[in-house]
């Protein structure tokens, strides 16, 4: 009977052990710690296979999400709590906006770290109105670039250079295109911007701080208005045609109807299966140099990562894996984009990437403040005004009226 009785308790015993293992085993699971990163479809396979590596180290868990890269800003302040990213991979413009709504996080990174990086990749995503704080870590740089088909005439030295080989190119056969530049009925500030800084133009100057300050607008500026002749000139020899929309210039290189086309780096593959014989290079210099628009990708902790309890995780995913050269050199290479971290970039061994990487040197991020979102379509109708052929409206007329539309919208 006692032996019974024993076994009888030495079984109670063991199931209860048992099972408070079993619950420990499932508090375990539960308490692994999810982080929810939002991106859109090209970037997801890099984007996951990138975090889940720094994500086994930790002992957590990644929930890649896909979205429109477009919407990821904007649902951002609309979502419910709960299903909310704790990081978001984003545009260095979205940043103004974010960081003055409070959706984003500062990001801290050490000084060793952030020498890997080009000031102006940083600044991009940087906002504040009296002391910037980083609230990104960048990861991709992407711009245009003036590919040369090198079949069918030398790579310019010079603008004057450029401008005469476009020219006789065009004359040589009907319906040739001088310069393959989109603009279209809605006009293309960004693709016309190496026209625009090579001629003196800028959009928003900055302030004793450093800061961008909306009130200082470029667009029609005393060096800009002085060179605006030049647009005049080059509307009436054909050099660019606002009637070129973005099919067109792509055909029209593609088939030979133009020696120089006006591109970026997500046409590098259509370029390197095309059998044509190419170069990528910065437009050379006008009055001034011909930089382009820098567009700045990266990762950015959002709000949510606190609520949910990840924010320290969030953190060092961001400041301490993406910011590596390892990280940023799979997340540029998987994509088509040029590394933001220099280490990584001299790494890169993709020729064409490569190529589009130093044509954008120098280059200028697009403004990451609220404002910039009244400047686009006044500074792409100045240039389709200035530049349709018969009938435009002089250059320093159409700029102008662009910069006085651009500060009443600002107010």
């Amino acid at each position: 009977m006692r032996t019974k009785r024993t076994a009888a308790v030495v079984a109670v015993v063991l199931a209860a052990i048992l099972a408070a293992v079993a619950g420990g085993v499932k508090a375990a699971a539960a308490a692994t710690p999810v982080v929810t990163i939002w991106t859109d479809q090209n970037r997801k396979a890099a984007v996951t296979q990138v975090a889940t590596t720094w994500a086994t180290a930790r002992g957590a868990t990644v929930n890649v999400v896909v979205k429109d890269f477009g919407s990821i800003r904007d649902n951002l302040g609309t979502v419910d709590a709960a299903d909310a990213p704790d990081i978001i991979v984003g545009a260095h413009d979205w940043t103004g906006q974010l960081a003055a709504n409070g959706l984003v996080e500062p990001i801290y990174l050490t000084p060793a770290v952030k020498k890997q990086f080009p000031a102006y990749t940083l600044n991009a995503f940087s906002y504040g109105l009296a002391v910037k704080k980083l609230y990104g870590v960048p990861t991709q740089i992407e711009n245009i670039g003036l590919v040369v088909n090198t079949g069918l005439v030398k790579i310019p030295k010079s603008f004057a250079q450029l401008e005469q080989e476009a020219l006789a190119y065009k004359k040589k056969a009907s319906g040739n295109l001088a310069i393959a530049v989109q603009q279209g009925a809605g006009g293309d500030a960004y693709h016309m911007y190496p026209f625009f800084s090579g001629l003196g133009g800028y959009i928003f100057g900055t302030n004793s701080a450093g800061n961008l300050d909306p009130s200082n607008i470029g667009v029609a500026n005393p060096k800009f208005l002085k060179n605006a002749s030049l647009i005049d000139k080059w509307n009436k020899e054909g050099l660019v045609n606002a009637a070129v929309d973005s099919s067109t210039a792509q055909n029209a290189f593609l088939t030979k109807k133009a020696a120089f086309w006006i591109t970026g780096p997500w046409n590098s593959q259509l370029l390197s299966s095309s059998g044509i014989k190419f170069a990528v290079m910065q437009m050379p210099k006008i009055v001034y140099p011909s930089v382009p628009f820098l567009g700045v990708q990266g990762f950015m902790v959002t709000k949510y990562a606190s609520v949910h309890g990840v924010d320290s995780l969030a953190q060092d995913l961001v400041a301490n894996y993406i910011s590596t050269p390892s990280a940023q050199l799979a997340l540029a290479t998987a994509n088509g984009r040029y590394p933001a971290n220099t280490v990584a970039g001299k790494q890169v061994n993709d020729p064409v990437l490569a190529q589009f990487g130093r044509a954008g040197t120098g280059g200028v991020p697009m403004p990451n403040i609220p404002q910039m979102s009244s400047v686009w379509s006044d500074l792409g109708a100045a240039w389709v005004n200035s530049t349709k052929g018969a009938g435009a409206t002089p250059a320093r007329q159409s700029f102008t009226a662009a910069a006085r539309s651009i500060a009443d919208k600002i107010g």
